[in-house]
């Protein structure tokens, strides 16, 4: 038995942040819903960047482990009632339409709560529930620039850019699920019944700005680009080998001895420029230079070798290719093979939290669009066959 696989979750959000959070959902047992409407489904389904020649692209593939998908037209009056007697049995709501656009479809707290007082409903938005932004679209790419985490990411003296990953969805997404959790706690304790969870991207990105954000707070001082360096300590960055780049740091003089012996480069222990901390931040590329002059004449996995043994923490700088072949990552079981419901065979991601007594079993494949609609009108709701081809003939699933 999963953790969670007495939860019924409905997930009626799109693209990132809610999907990953019911997939949250999904990978610790609950059973978790998926409602997208008949006409082309979460249209992350087909998200034009994404590599894959057939639906569903692999976006939506990452984000949509373990559910069920129910095809419904929340538009039409007989979409909305199917969506209502579903709630009327669920433990969790997640949504990320914008306030205005849940008021219209009827699937607000209050409408849904008068339901079922024992629902949590999971909000996700852009810019926040509160505020003269709160029914604006925002996406991850455009948070990176509103929040102020562009402007500290990428080379000093470049443009600014956006992050490799998704890391506002993605951290999003995980914020709602601790969000619902605490709600499905307080509610188990007695000391609640259904309540509002609402996380947003923009509360996300300035959490995620953490210390950045302080040292503005407290010291007034203002963070700017540093690739791959970290302004403070030097060395500490990205170094290139006869191969490719190795990333290490020396944060004291003791670490910097232990370095400049590992790697055989004694004459820097007692340097009269950067034998210091402060000699070494104020000549941050003289630094770096003398070491490149030693780390090029040999591979990253000779001299992650050597600072290993020297205790020095160190990685290489890999590509995703690298990371996904890699024993350590296999070990975890952070590889898994599906085969989906057309009969193709992929390999996902696994499940990152791992349980020792409630872990339960692996979560079925991401689903293709409305393959358990049948079902959970059936099985779920009773409703016959032939009610489920008149709904189908009126556009409602």
């Amino acid at each position: 038995m999963s953790a969670l696989s007495d939860l019924l979750v409905l997930d009626c959000s799109r693209v990132l942040a809610g999907p990953f959070c019911g997939q949250l959902f999904a990978e610790q047992g609950a059973r978790v819903i998926k409602v997208e409407p008949p006409e082309g489904g979460d249209f992350n389904r087909t998200w034009p960047t994404i590599v894959n020649s057939k639906p569903p692209g692999t976006s939506f593939l990452s984000v949509n482990k373990g559910k069920e998908s129910l095809t419904l037209n929340l538009k039409h009056p007989e979409g909305k009632k199917v969506l209502y007697d579903l709630v009327r049995r669920a433990d969790v709501f997640i949504h990320n339409y914008l306030p205005e656009t849940a008021d219209a479809l009827g699937v607000d707290f209050e409408s849904l709560s008068q339901l079922n007082e024992r629902l949590i409903w999971v909000s996700m938005t852009g810019y926040g529930a509160k505020g003269d932004l709160s029914n604006k679209p925002g996406f991850d790419t455009l948070m990176t620039a509103y929040s102020g985490i562009m402007s500290i990411t990428g080379e000093p003296d470049r443009p600014p850019v956006k992050p490799g990953i998704s890391a506002i969805d993605l951290s999003t997404g995980m914020l709602a699920f601790a969000g619902a959790l605490a709600a499905l706690h307080a509610r188990s304790a007695g000391r609640s019944k259904g309540q509002k969870v609402e996380v947003s991207l923009l509360e996300t990105a300035v959490t995620l700005l953490n210390f950045h954000a302080v040292n503005w707070l407290v010291a007034d001082k203002l963070d700017e680009r540093e690739g791959a360096d970290y302004g403070p300590i030097v060395p500490f960055g990205r170094y290139a080998c006869s191969d490719g780049d190795i990333m290490f740091g020396a944060p004291s003089n003791d670490v910097w001895e232990r370095l400049c012996t590992a790697i055989g480069a004694h004459d820097l222990i007692g340097h009269a420029v950067l034998g210091t901390p402060d000699g070494r931040r104020d000549n941050r590329k003289a630094c770096g230079d003398a070491l490149e002059a030693v780390l090029r004449q040999n591979s990253v996995a000779y001299w992650g070798g050597c600072l290993d043994r020297a205790g020095i923490a160190n990685a290489p700088v890999r590509n995703i290719k690298q990371v996904l072949e890699d024993p350590q990552v296999v070990a975890n079981d952070m590889i898994v093979d599906y085969r989906l419901g057309d009969g193709r065979d992929v390999k996902l991601l696994g499940t990152p939290i791992n349980l020792s007594a409630d872990g339960g079993e692996r979560p079925r494949p991401p689903p293709l669009l409305g393959e358990h609609t049948d079902s959970v009108l059936s099985d779920t709701l009773g409703i016959s066959a032939t009610e489920i081809s008149r709904l189908k003939s009126l556009g409602v699933i």
